[in-house]
């Protein structure tokens, strides 16, 4: 397969989806406490997982949209950048995150050519990652801030419930 067309970047700042239900997705983030998470990113794996094992996992529905592979190749990445920022704010003051391109790490990675079995694999090993991480979190570290390089703030609870929303909407992208 060759490289597909490059989706027009998401310059959208999801950040809203704290603050209210998605209209897309259903999904109500700043509802969502941050101890129930984990239980959300084991059900979301495993409909990646299901999803993986069919035969079209590798094709996109429509030259711009990522397959079922790429989201799931996209939800191990975020799984990572997630863990990898709430460590930083467990262990630090304010930190600000360095900044990630979605859309440049798909690029880099070559999603659309990995193997839905790797991938499902390695999403598992990721998500068991963060979840470890996020089930470490003491109540009393709930309200660490961190933030991002475009300067939105996050608490360790908004940032883990931002961090579902992603997950639970590219479950809805792939029709989950």
């Amino acid at each position: 397969m060759t490289e597909p067309l490059r989706p027009e970047p998401d310059v959208k700042d999801w950040t809203w989806t704290l603050r209210e239900r998605c209209p897309q997705c259903g999904f109500a983030a700043g509802e969502t406490r941050a101890a129930d998470v984990p239980c959300l990113v084991e059900d979301v794996v495993a409909r990646f997982g299901e999803r993986l094992g069919a035969e079209d996992a590798r094709q996109r529905p429509a030259p711009a949209i990522w397959s079922p592979t790429e989201y799931a190749c996209h939800i191990r990445d975020v799984c990572t950048v997630f863990d990898g920022r709430l460590l930083e704010m467990l262990a630090g003051d304010d930190p600000q995150f360095a900044n990630w391109n979605q859309d440049d790490t798909a690029i880099e990675k070559r999603y659309w050519a990995q193997q839905p079995d790797q991938v499902r694999a390695e999403l598992a090993e990721a998500a068991a990652q963060i979840n470890e991480t996020i089930r470490s979190v003491r109540p009393s570290q709930l309200d660490r801030p961190g933030r991002r390089s475009d300067g939105s703030v996050f608490t360790v609870e908004s940032l883990v419930q931002y961090f579902a929303h992603d997950l639970v909407h590219h479950a809805y992208d792939i029709g989950t």
